[in-house]
């Protein structure tokens, strides 16, 4: 089993920056496909970005603003949030599976996931 905490969440202004963080049980993530989604109240969980052990992918609409990585001896996985904006507010999770089985951007492919961490863009 692996738990996942998430931190760095905040208020932020539009335009600013939130670097947010997942720390997990195990010392290495290296064999894991780990992720970021975010869900705002009364909307579906979506895609952020995933990292493989070979590859990353981002949600479209981020690419180029997001940064997904993984730090601290590959224990932690990272996401860092530039130029906000009020549509990113939203409750962010990091997520992680053992083994490649499926697109990474599938919300159901992972197995574990952390509590999740508020971000708020203020206009």
């Amino acid at each position: 089993q692996v738990q996942l905490v998430e931190s760095g969440g905040g208020l932020v202004q539009a335009g600013g920056s939130l670097r947010l963080s997942c720390a997990a049980s195990r010392r290495t993530l290296r064999y894991y496909t780990v992720g970021w989604f975010r869900q705002a109240p009364g909307k579906e969980r979506e895609f952020v970005a995933a990292q493989t052990p070979g590859s990353t992918t981002y949600a479209d609409s981020l690419k180029g603003r997001f940064t997904i990585s993984r730090d601290n001896g590959e224990n932690t996985v990272s996401l860092q949030m530039n130029d906000l904006k009020p549509e990113d507010t939203a409750v962010y999770y990091c997520a992680a599976r053992a083994a490649i089985r499926s697109s990474s951007t599938i919300r159901s492919s992972y197995d574990y996931w952390g509590q999740g961490t508020q971000v708020t863009v203020s206009s």
